[in-house]
């Protein structure tokens, strides 16, 4: 039995054509739908729907943009996406962007140089983005930027800056004040720190809450240990910290190790393991508390205290942020919009 062609070729793709028959309406009225357009009956609206799942219609992309000269699709510069906090932020944006009625197209930078910058920005112009969004964890991050003519409108996120640039950001300092309050409220004298790298904003950011918060309670502040967010780093701090308080060395020199405010997750996982190995009881000798609440925070053994970043709210506030510039034609030079982060206790730092 011989098979037709129409049964063995590929099938056409259903155009908007086909809704517009399907649903008993003008092309014009599909078009309306798509778009969102508030003069379309609700039972015409509903109709135009059906015949859309029942073909499973998908707009053609690149014919709107020949129409309407926008793309709908949104850019965005990030570094070092393999952390958890980079990694989170770019899902926030992508989702936000979704969510909007964008696409998103991505480009990951190995460092941030202004040569490293501009090639991206160039990249990214060349695909058709409308706007982009760089997130700019590290100094170099803002003065790369800070040499650049941006070609179109462009929003930062955790930049932590004096750019003319609007950004979005969540609070780091009250995140390293909440924590340390915390600690110091459960009757420590006072906090030890392992920091995040010198050069990232945000660790600088949490060094200025603890040390505030410290200050503020009349506390003395240790020197902070400076770590590089991976658990070896914060391995090797916790096995420093550990000698401190087996030797009760802490003496005349620095304060008594009772508490430690780790500035991530991963670095207090390393800490944890080291206290662990010295015998040293959590939270019963010392407390810990972290920062950023990855998923696995809460199943650490024992369960950690963190500081918890909203990204979903990073993102969409970011993505607003930029649509707004677009869609009104203002620059919205300097606008910062800033996100509250929250204190998960857990416990890790204190006693039941």
């Amino acid at each position: 039995m011989s098979q037709t062609a129409e049964s063995t070729g590929p099938r056409r793709a259903p155009t908007m054509a086909d809704v517009a028959q399907l649903a008993g309406v003008s092309h014009q009225t599909v078009s309306r739908v798509l778009s969102n357009h508030p003069n379309v009956r609700d039972t015409t609206r509903a109709e135009v729907q059906r015949a859309i799942e029942t073909l499973g219609y998908r707009r053609n992309s690149s014919a709107r943009a020949l129409v309407t000269r926008r793309t709908l699709t949104l850019g965005v510069v990030a570094c070092n996406p393999a952390l958890f906090g980079p990694a989170s932020t770019l899902f926030g944006l992508e989702e936000a962007a979704r969510g909007e009625g964008y696409m998103v197209s991505t480009v990951t930078l190995r460092r941030y140089t202004a040569q490293a910058l501009a090639d991206a920005i160039d990249h990214l112009s060349d695909w058709g983005v409308e706007g982009i969004v760089v997130i700019v964890p590290q100094r170099e991050a803002v003065a790369a930027l800070a040499e650049l003519r941006l070609p179109f409108p462009v929003v930062t996120v955790e930049g932590g800056h004096g750019l003319p640039i609007p950004g979005v950001s969540v609070d780091q300092e009250l995140g390293g004040r909440l924590v340390t309050d915390h600690l110091l409220a459960a009757g420590h004298t006072t906090v030890w720190h392992v920091a995040g790298p010198q050069d990232w904003l945000e660790a600088g950011a949490r060094v200025a809450g603890w040390r505030g918060a410290l200050e503020d309670a009349g506390a003395e502040a240790p020197p902070p240990l400076e770590g590089d967010w991976t658990p070896l780093s914060g391995y090797r701090a916790g096995q420093e910290l550990a000698g401190r308080v087996s030797s009760g060395a802490a003496g005349r020199r620095s304060p008594e190790v009772s508490a430690v405010f780790v500035a991530n997750d991963q670095m207090a996982l390393g800490v944890l393991r080291a206290f662990r190995e010295a015998g040293l009881s959590v939270p019963g000798q010392v407390a810990i508390a972290g920062f950023d609440d990855i998923p696995e925070a809460e199943f650490f053994a024992p369960p950690l205290t963190t500081v918890r970043q909203d990204f979903a709210a990073v993102g969409k506030a970011s993505i607003r942020l930029l649509i707004d510039q677009l869609e009104s034609g203002a620059t919205r030079e300097g606008e910062r919009v800033v996100i509250e982060p929250r204190l998960i206790v857990r416990s890790s730092s204190t006693q039941h």
